[in-house]
Parts: structure tokens; C-alpha cells; sequence
């Protein structure tokens, strides 16, 4: 069962589980960076959103 020869990844087609799942089986410090990512983009669109929302009641 080990010698499978691994198969490239591809998260869009992945449940939102499935993808949390598979980031989960990183090593800590690529997990950190993935989380970090994610987070950031996220914060970036919370402020982006709020920006539009705000600028367009003025």
C-alpha cells in the first residue's frame, strides 16, 4: 500500500473538510504559512468590504 507512486493534489475539487484535512497532515511550520496566508487574505478582504460598504454611504 506504501509503494504508490503519489498523484498531484488538487484542492478545488476537495470538500471544505477534505481540504482542512489535508493541510492538517503538514509539517507545523508549512501549516503555519498556509494558515497565515489564509488568514491575511481573509483580513484583507474583511477590510476591503468594509471599505466599499463605508465609501458608499458617503
Amino acid at each position: 500500500m506504501g509503494s504508490e507512486i503519489p498523484t498531484e493534489i488538487t484542492l478545488e475539487d476537495k470538500t471544505a473538510n477534505e481540504q482542512v484535512r489535508l493541510i492538517s497532515e503538514l509539517e507545523e511550520k508549512d501549516k503555519t504559512i498556509v494558515f497565515g496566508m489564509i488568514e491575511t487574505m481573509l483580513t484583507k478582504k474583511k477590510f476591503k468590504d468594509f471599505f466599499h460598504k463605508n465609501v458608499a454611504t458617503l
